[in-house]
């Protein structure tokens, strides 16, 4: 097992240089709650511009409380997360959470105006935003639907509409798919590469699937058990084509073996047998 500060590159081939940037950097950082639990100790991490980075690791191990500080939604106890650009300059966030969260009483159109609304744009100045949002995530014809009227895969497909509807330059997205059948997670995973290719925007991913990590993403960060640090970080040739010939291949296979093992020793467990979390 690797030390916080020495960890190892696995697999892989994507270079630094596949990527942009760093745009926001994570330096020491802890967080520790009132009711004494700490959830991340000397957390080192960056994010950088137009990659599909994925945070790799069981519940409970900090992960999600990784991107809530990354959406400034909460705090650090101690160290420092800096941002690449002023102020003024960065990049819009767009949040979704493991639960849709739709308003039951809203129609899709209503829930995914709510942050436009929030910003005091009339449904009539936003219409062409939803459209468009809808129309990227495949609901173009289900504005005025209710959320008791869809189905799982359907409720985040708004959520996620309603995440873009601002047009973002970071979508974070925290176990999004976790409840989902595997069909429908398969195909949100397609989609959802296909709406990071479009859209030229940058995504952080919380997960606790190898399967789904090595699937999606250009970078993964593997999370010791809590309180979180980075124990490991996994490269992947984002030029491969990710379609259902790439699930199928030797390549993905080695590659989840790989994350698997180094999941395995992040978590003090024995690495043989190549089990998938």
């Amino acid at each position: 097992m690797t030390g916080a500060g020495d960890r190892r590159p696995v697999g892989g081939g994507a270079s630094r240089g596949a990527h942009g940037d760093p745009i926001l950097t994570l330096r020491g950082v802890g967080k520790a709650f009132d009711n004494g639990v700490t959830a991340l100790s000397g957390l080192d991490m960056e994010i950088r511009d137009g990659e599909f980075l994925s945070l790799l690791g069981p519940s409970g191990c900090g992960k999600s409380t990784a991107l809530r500080l990354i959406a400034g939604l909460s705090a650090p106890t101690s160290g420092v997360i800096d941002h690449a650009r002023p102020a003024a300059e960065r990049h819009s966030i767009g949040f979704v959470f493991q639960e849709p969260t739709l308003m039951p009483w809203a129609s899709v159109f209503g829930n995914v105006h709510l942050p436009l609304r929030l910003k005091g744009q009339s449904r009539r100045a936003a219409e062409p935003a939803i459209e468009e949002a809808l129309e990227r995530v495949g609901l173009a014809g289900f504005r005025d639907a209710y959320p008791r009227e869809l189905s799982g895969g359907m409720k985040m497909r708004v959520s996620i509409a309603r995440a873009l509807v601002t047009r973002p330059s970071l979508l974070l997205m925290d176990e999004p798919f976790a409840a989902l059948d595997e069909i429908t997670r398969f195909k949100l995973n397609n989609d959802l590469l296909a709406l990071w290719k479009q859209l030229g925007c940058t995504v952080v991913f919380v997960t606790h699937s190898v399967f789904e990590s090595v699937f999606l993403s250009t970078r993964i960060l593997v999370f010791r058990a809590r309180p979180g640090q980075v124990a490991a970080e996994i490269a992947i040739d984002p030029h491969v084509p990710r379609d259902e010939a790439f699930r199928t291949s030797a390549d993905y296979a080695g590659m989840c073996r790989r994350t698997s093992q180094a999941l395995a020793a992040a978590m003090g467990e024995s690495a043989g047998g190549g089990g998938l979390a």
